[in-house]
């Protein structure tokens, strides 16, 4: 049975990937949580820590942002090697090249707020089960319905309730 893991409150987990999302770089946090060795990481898709419970809409949303030159904010459950899981607080960026072509991807994850993952584990299992029946499109319109109903962006959804 897969078991929890709580991040400390000063853990930075950090990653960087190419344009295709392999890792390129992951910082001692990413090592110690994932409980990988860093030759099993560097050059696999970053995807190799994600956990099933994750919506493939979330990611769709993450890359259409980054792809666009924006920064997203999002929760999400990883798991780790052992079969274990952890939730982060994810802010994924673009990084650019001197004339502002995007040449990969930089993440910072941090603890996330325990409120804010009941809430939005919720939201996800509603998620994976329109996606079960409509696909990404499904979980899109759903998450469109929310930003409408709440009159907030995604992404400051997501940070308010890392706020609060």
């Amino acid at each position: 049975m897969e078991q929890e893991l709580i991040l400390k409150p000063d853990t930075l987990i950090t990653s960087k990937t190419d344009l295709k999302g392999k890792i390129t770089y992951c910082n001692r946090d990413f090592l110690d949580y994932a409980r990988y060795q860093e030759s099993e990481l560097i050059g696999k898709p970053h995807n190799i820590i994600r956990h099933p419970d994750m919506p493939k809409t979330v990611f769709k949303l993450l890359w259409d942002y980054i792809q666009n030159k924006k920064e997203i904010f999002a929760f999400v459950k990883n798991r780790n090697k052992e079969g274990n899981f952890y939730w982060v607080f994810a802010n994924v960026t673009p990084s650019f090249d001197a004339e502002h072509n995007i040449i990969g991807y930089y993440s910072v994850r941090r603890k996330p707020n325990r409120a804010a993952v009941e809430a939005i584990s919720g939201i996800y299992a509603q998620m994976l089960a329109v996606e079960k029946t409509s696909g990404i499109p499904g979980g899109i319109k759903m998450l469109e319905e929310l930003c409408e109903k709440t009159k907030k962006s995604y992404n400051q959804i997501v940070f308010d309730m890392q706020k609060h």
